[in-house]
């Protein structure tokens, strides 16, 4: 049996994404599955950086350090390596679809349809908004992570 390989984007890879990738690591890790999971961006702004600190923090707060993880952006070499991709909103979904290689064999998808009710919406970037956010982007990631755990 192949290992899945999930990859989350969205714009630069400081925020959403690290958050995604590391609620699914935790599901994963919590129901003994062997995956990849990784997170980048569309943008190259931040590649290098690590996530922002309310991130960071939002993590610490459910147990999780992810102060090492740090921002990449990504490259027609993803749609080849994961098995899926998840984009966090609908603009990095068009520009993943943009981007892809036309012999790209990912699935490629909305994150958050994969949660019940939730089609169609992208996860809210809590970049330009306070701390609140951060805690409802982290039950956005979780609630989906548990959905990809249960599609498994």
């Amino acid at each position: 049996m192949t290992v899945p390989s999930v990859l989350f984007v969205c714009l630069g890879n400081i925020c959403r994404s690290p958050l995604a990738e590391a609620a699914l690591r935790a599901e994963a890790q919590s129901a003994g599955l062997d995956m990849t999971v990784d997170s980048a961006g569309t943008g190259d702004w931040h590649v290098g950086h690590p996530p922002d600190q309310r991130a960071q923090a939002v993590a610490l707060r459910h147990g999780i350090d992810i102060s090492g993880y740090r921002g990449r952006q990504v490259g027609a070499a993803d749609f080849h390596r994961f098995s899926h991709i998840f984009a966090l909103d609908a603009d990095n979904l068009k520009n993943l679809r943009r981007i892809r290689p036309s012999d790209g064999t990912a699935d490629l998808r909305l994150l958050m349809d994969l949660v019940p009710g939730r089609a169609g919406t992208g996860v809210v970037d809590p970049y330009y908004g306070d701390d609140a956010g951060f805690d409802l982007t982290w039950d956005d990631v979780t609630r989906a992570a548990r959905a990809i755990v249960a599609g498994l």
